[in-house]
C-alpha cells in the first residue's frame, strides 16, 4: 500500500483531481504534487513542490520526502497547453528520463504509475479491429504525442529492467472527454462545424475524466503491474459525434485535411494536428480484457454516454455564451 506519493502534473485537471483523491485516502501518509506553475485548483492537503521534473532536483525532493508511489502524469498531448512543441517533447521526453533517473537512484521507490496513452498504437489502414497490449503500431507515429509517448514508454521499460524490484503500471487511455477537462479533441468537437476526412468511417473509444481519476487512484493504491489499456464500452464514429452535437460534418479530401488543419491550429480553436488527421481517418480500437480481469476496474461510462456529458456541457457553454452577449 502507497504512503507517501509523489503526483507530477499536479497543477493540471487530472493531476490536481487525483492528488485530492489520494490525499483523501485514509492509508496514504503523505502527497507531495510537483509541478512548473501554482495549481490553479484546490488540491486539498497535498504539499505543493513548484519543481520542474526536467531538473534533477526532482532527485532530492523524492530522497527528502521518502516518496514510495509515484504518479506521473505530467505527459502533455498537447503542444499549445504546452507552450510549443518544442517545449512539449521537452516536458514529456527529458520530463520523463529525469524523473526516471531519480526514481532509479532511490531506494524508497517500490511503485510506478504511469499515464500513457493508446496513441502508442497509431492510427493506419492496417490496424486490427483492437489492440491487446501485447500488440505494437502497425505503422509507428513519426511526430507529435504519439512519437512522445512511445519514447515515454521506452524509458519506462527501461527502469522495469534496472530496477525490478520496482512494480510499475502503465496504463494507455483512450481518448479522455468530460465535462471539466480540456483537450485537442474537446477542442476538436467544440468547433462549429467538424472538418473530417472524406471517405472514412473512423470508430473512436472515450474514457469520461471521473473514470480516469478513478482508476489512476485504483492503480496507485493497488499492486498490479504491467501495462493496461483504458477505455469505455462501446465505439462511436465522427458522424455519430456530429449527430449528437447537432453540428454539421464536413467531408476533407486528402489532400486539404492538412492546410485546413493548419488554418485551425494557427487561430487557436483547436490542434488539429497531423496525429488527430490520421486518428479521424483510422480511429483506433482497444481490448480492455486486462482493465477487467488484471486490474479489476469496471468504467462507469461508456464511450457514447462519456461523449454525451462531453455534449451537455459544450451546449451548456454554448447557453452561457448566448446570454453573455
Amino acid at each position: 500500500m502507497a504512503s507517501v506519493v509523489l503526483v507530477t502534473g499536479v497543477s493540471r485537471y487530472l493531476g490536481g483531481r487525483v492528488a485530492v483523491r489520494l490525499s483523501q485516502h485514509p492509508d496514504i501518509e503523505r502527497v507531495v504534487g510537483v509541478d512548473v506553475i501554482p495549481p490553479p485548483h484546490d488540491i486539498g492537503t497535498t504539499e505543493f513542490v513548484r519543481a520542474d521534473i526536467r531538473n534533477p532536483m526532482i532527485g532530492r525532493i523524492i530522497e527528502q520526502t521518502g516518496v514510495d508511489t509515484v504518479v506521473h502524469m505530467n505527459v502533455i498531448a498537447t503542444p499549445t497547453f504546452a507552450g510549443g512543441r518544442t517545449s512539449q517533447k521537452e516536458i514529456n521526453v527529458i520530463g520523463t528520463m529525469q524523473l526516471l533517473a531519480a526514481c532509479q537512484k532511490a531506494p524508497s521507490v517500490t511503485r510506478l504509475v504511469v499515464k500513457s496513452s493508446a496513441a502508442v498504437y497509431g492510427s493506419s489502414a492496417k490496424d486490427p479491429a483492437m489492440f491487446t497490449e501485447g500488440m505494437t503500431a502497425r505503422e509507428m507515429p513519426r511526430t507529435g504525442f504519439g512519437k512522445d509517448s512511445v519514447e515515454v514508454e521506452g524509458y519506462v521499460r527501461g527502469l522495469s529492467r534496472r530496477r525490478p524490484d520496482t512494480a510499475i503500471c502503465m496504463l494507455r487511455f483512450a481518448n479522455i472527454i468530460g465535462p471539466g477537462i480540456r483537450t485537442s479533441m474537446t477542442d476538436y468537437f467544440a468547433l462549429p462545424v467538424l472538418p473530417a476526412p472524406m471517405g472514412h468511417v473512423a470508430r473512436m473509444q472515450f474514457v469520461h475524466e471521473d473514470d480516469a481519476v478513478d482508476v489512476l487512484v485504483q492503480a496507485t493504491l493497488g499492486d498490479v503491474a504491467g501495462i493496461v489499456n483504458i477505455a469505455g464500452d462501446g465505439v462511436m464514429t465522427v458522424g455519430q459525434a456530429a449527430g449528437l452535437l447537432r453540428r454539421p460534418l464536413v467531408p476533407l479530401p486528402s489532400f486539404a485535411a492538412g492546410p485546413v488543419g493548419s488554418v485551425i491550429k494557427r487561430s487557436g480553436a483547436a490542434d488539429f494536428s497531423p496525429d488527430q488527421v490520421r486518428f479521424l481517418s483510422y480511429g483506433r480500437g482497444l481490448d480492455t480484457t486486462a482493465m477487467r480481469e488484471v486490474l479489476g476496474f469496471e468504467p462507469r461510462y461508456t464511450t457514447r454516454e462519456a461523449f454525451e456529458d462531453l455534449v451537455r456541457s459544450l451546449r451548456g457553454q454554448s447557453a452561457r455564451g448566448l446570454e453573455a452577449s
